[in-house]
């Protein structure tokens, strides 16, 4: 039985439940920093030290902007620039312990949110939530990893 066969036309809404809820989420965020930035910081906090080129490509932006913001988040003391020990030439954006911090505290920040809504919820919504929560999980990754290979 293909996933088609288990829940005609599920996916349409599915995605749009998602997109929903994912854009209503990143609105109510604080607007402290742009969601580029906040986004840069988060892809530095899972995948590490990064070539300005590569974050630009992960980022869908270009060069001479992922420049100019990694600039300002430097200035912040949110990132810093190192050398790369296996190129010399080469120059890798880091977080500092401030950056860190700063997503901990954001990313506990929407967690937070989201659990206080699910409070709200009842029982068996809860646990149809609960149930999906495998799926989501394999349905991030995803995300994460097309996200994370440029686009050539």
């Amino acid at each position: 039985m293909s996933r088609q066969d288990t829940a005609p036309g599920a996916s349409p809404a599915i995605g749009a439940a998602l997109y929903d809820l994912a854009t209503r989420a990143a609105r109510r965020l604080p607007r402290d920093m742009s969601l580029t930035s906040a986004a840069t910081l988060a892809t530095l906090d899972r995948t590490g030290p990064r070539r300005v080129t590569e974050l630009a490509a992960v980022e869908g932006v270009t060069q001479p902007a992922m420049t100019s913001l990694v600039r300002v988040l430097e200035e912040s003391g949110l990132v810093e620039r190192r050398g790369d020990a296996s190129d010399k030439r080469v120059t890798l954006v880091c977080l500092t312990e401030a950056g860190a911090s700063y997503v901990r505290t954001r990313r506990q920040a929407g967690v937070h949110a989201f659990e206080r809504l699910i409070g709200e919820l009842t029982g068996d919504e809860v646990e149809a939530l609960a149930a999906a929560l495998p799926a989501l999980k394999h349905l991030a990754e995803l995300e994460r990893q097309n996200r994370e290979e440029p686009k050539q």
